[in-house]
């Protein structure tokens, strides 16, 4: 199936590449969601929309605490990258901006390089934390068990009573607050980086708070513009989901029609053996049912196979990164998940197979009802139709109702999975958020990475338990598509021989069907002359339709050799033998269209006065002259609106009309009277006579062959005579037995 897939999107090449690239955009687009969604719950509502860890502005106490901190180097940075707002020339602006102005003077932070931003940034939200903890000492004497360490116990004990915290930090020498500093460094590297940065936010916002800047504002303003990314980002995603949908339709719809023509060309070219391999029913089922399953599958590929696999290690490599240490429940997950999907495939894959044999079956039984429906009526044995009609469709139902249900017990088992885990990951984060360790936002991304990892499995999975079925209809098709042909032109085809013009010579032929035991036709040895008429009479079963369907080539012989025109049939174009004849076949074929239309099948320039002429030979004129619309008539599928004689008398004008060298009728005047019989085999014979061209004509009537030139008498395969009517009568019992049985020695003598 593979390789019948990459064959048939070839021509789609372009369009697959477009999709491969949709479907990146929007796996970046839905994985980008849940940081958003993170970055609003940990930073637009608890941190009021504050990202930075370095503040914007500072009030002059908060300067001097950094600096109290902070290393020579440092001061000297923080010294350069801030500038001082004076109380006194502050603008209105800047005082509506910052209130506290009025007062006090600011520390700003200038337009800095972002290098620069990037050292402020690796130092000063540590001694923010410090800061903090160091407040929170100052408003209760007792540490907190989350910043207790060595050197603030040391320090609280020789603080003098009734000495700021901060004055007495300042008489200390400065290596002893670094290693204050340090102390307290190590102990919040075990909150995480997304918690340490939410502790940041939060002194930054105390102290924008404390100038007096709009905190609120700053939040909405946050929560609005990650909200409107969000928004943005869904929207990007529908719109690659809408030209993914309509990509993979337009190209699993190419892929169908480029798959049916094949298919039906493919057909085209069999030969008789080939459609007693395959049945009516099942080339019907294989050209229809068994290319849908390929049209879906194809769909549910490039929509999840190809998505499912990008958005899962997406969503694994967001989780692996976010330092969450909950990835044991991934693992877990997916060998819970794996471990239901190989279940799974191994129930339902057989039931596939047998699904589509048994679609074959039901067509075949509707077929069989259908073409036999006269017959079953008139023997009355419609129960029995039902019946073998209600077996076959109680097979393929029970077969559909196992495979859907298992389909359907897969759904509630990977929601049952998804829940189960989603409790796992709240259960365990929430024991981390409780640690300090992780915060709220992080869980609830983390849910949506995971949830994500599973959807894509779970879609995975869904393509699993579709795939076999579809793979047996691809295997389906490409048997009839792979199928060796019995028949094929040779490869240096050669011309016929235009002195041996309308010669046919059968040379040692001898014939068996395909898994046959026995040879239906027993090595047959003549000639038939150019410009003659040659009749093939024998009981039912003798090989006569056999024998003339050799010469066009609708099988080959087995033994032996059939020459056309002085060249064997096996070494000339299929198309330039069948150009040379104008073939009868026993059961008269009309195609759905008009009269004009069937006639011209044979030959597609005829004008009306050629179809008339021909209908006149065929004694077809008498009844299209009476229907209202003569050649523009309307023909059902099949002739069904005609009878079986005009369906013949057609079916001999589409012949007459293209004026072939050979003419190959198969009993093809047995149902016409005897009246309508006899004028038309004058018409035929006057018009050989002036054409020279050469008649193979098979019948079961002694009075349709007794004129020809030649009678060659079948029996069990075997050649028993062959000569003049009054030869074979004097000369071949089996010939004789047949002519008795139809007419009387008055009649045949008379003939």
């Amino acid at each position: 199936m593979l390789k019948l897939l990459v064959r048939c999107m070839k021509p789609f090449a372009l369009s697959v590449c477009a999709v491969i690239a949709l479907l990146f955009v929007q796996a970046q687009t839905e994985l980008a969601l849940p940081d958003y969604m993170s970055d609003i719950v940990n930073t637009g509502l608890q941190s009021s929309g504050i990202t930075e860890g370095v503040p914007m502005v500072m009030r002059r106490e908060s300067y001097d605490k950094y600096l109290l901190f902070a290393s020579e180097e440092e001061q000297a940075l923080l010294e350069s990258s801030y500038e001082v707002l004076s109380q006194q020339e502050a603008s209105a602006e800047q005082i509506a901006d910052y209130p506290l102005l009025t007062k006090s003077d600011l520390y700003r932070l200038k337009d800095v390089e972002a290098s620069t931003y990037e050292q402020l940034e690796a130092w000063m939200p540590q001694v923010g934390l410090m800061v903090m903890s160091l407040d929170a000492v100052q408003m209760q004497p007792t540490l907190p068990a989350t910043v207790q360490n060595d050197a603030l116990v040391q320090l609280l004990e020789q603080l003098p009573e009734g000495m700021n915290l901060y004055e007495f930090l300042a008489l200390l020498p400065a290596s002893t607050r670094l290693d204050m500093r340090a102390q307290l460094e190590t102990q919040l590297q075990s909150m995480g980086a997304s918690t340490m940065d939410t502790a940041a936010s939060t002194y930054v916002k105390a102290e924008y708070e404390s100038i007096g800047m709009d905190t609120d504002a700053m939040q909405n303003e946050y929560i609005l513009l990650s909200g409107l990314k969000m928004l943005g980002m869904s929207l990007l995603s529908v719109g690659c989901a809408v030209l993914v949908g309509l990509l993979a339709s337009r190209i699993a719809a190419g892929v169908g029609k480029q798959l049916r023509g094949d298919v039906f060309k493919k057909v085209e070219s069999f030969s008789s053996a080939e459609f007693n391999r395959f049945s009516t029913a099942s080339l019907i089922t294989r050209n229809i049912n068994d290319i849908q399953q390929v049209q879906l599958v194809i769909v549910m590929l490039i929509r999840i196979v190809i998505y499912a696999p990008i958005i899962g290690v997406g969503a694994l490599l967001k989780v692996l990164n976010s330092g969450a240490d909950m990835t044991w429940i991934i693992a877990l997950v997916l060998v819970v998940i794996l471990g239901l999907i190989m279940t799974i495939f191994m129930v339902a894959m057989p039931k596939f197979k047998i699904a589509q044999k048994l679609v074959d079956r039901l067509n075949l039984v509707m077929r069989e009802f259908l073409d036999g429906m006269s017959v079953i009526r008139a023997f009355n044995t419609q129960r029995h139709e039902e019946e073998k009609f209600d077996q076959a469709n109680r097979d393929i139902t029970k077969t559909n109702l196992f495979i859907n249900r298992t389909m359907g017990a897969m759904m509630p088992i990977m929601m049952l999975v998804m829940n189960s885990v989603a409790l796992l990951i709240i259960w365990v984060g929430g024991h981390q958020i409780d640690a300090g360790t992780m915060q709220i936002g992080d869980i609830m991304a983390f849910i949506q990475y995971t949830m994500q990892i599973i959807m894509a499995f779970l879609m995975i999975s869904m393509v699993a338990i579709m795939l076999p079925r579809a793979a047996v209809s691809g295997e389906r098709v490409a048997e009839v598509l792979d199928c060796e042909l019995s028949i094929q032109d040779p490869d240096q085809p050669h011309s016929f021989d235009s002195a041996k013009r309308g010669e046919i010579e059968f040379r040692h032929v001898s014939f068996r069907y395909p898994g046959a035991q026995e040879d239906v036709l027993h090595d047959l040895n003549f000639t038939i002359q150019p410009g003659a008429t040659t009749a093939f009479i024998g009981s039912t079963g003798s090989g006569k339709s056999t024998l003339i369907n050799l010469v066009p080539r609708f099988y080959d012989a087995s033994e032996g050799a059939v020459f056309v025109d002085g060249v064997d049939v096996r070494k000339v174009k299929q198309s330039e033998l069948r150009d040379k004849i104008g073939y009868v076949p026993q059961k008269g074929v009309l195609f759905s269209g008009t009269i004009a239309s069937n006639l011209r099948y044979a030959k597609a320039d005829a004008d009306e006065t050629q179809m008339r002429q021909a209908c006149d030979i065929a004694q077809a004129s008498e009844f299209i002259e009476a229907k209202e619309d003569r050649f523009d008539t309307a023909i059902a599928q099949g002739g069904t609106n005609v009878s079986g004689g005009q369906k013949q008398r057609l079916s001999i004008a589409r012949a007459v009309i293209k004026q072939p060298e050979i003419y190959i009728f198969d009993d093809s005047f047995s149902a016409l009277d005897f009246k309508t019989d006899a004028r038309l085999r004058k018409e035929l014979n006057d018009l050989i006579k002036e054409t020279k061209a050469t008649v193979l004509l098979v019948a079961q009537r002694i009075s349709s062959i007794m004129h020809a030139e030649t009678i060659v008498v079948l029996d069990q395969g075997n050649v028993v005579g062959i000569g003049t009517h009054d030869e074979l009568m004097k000369q071949c019992e089996v010939y004789r037995e047949i002519a008795y049985s139809q007419l009387t020695k008055e009649e045949l003598s008379h003939e």
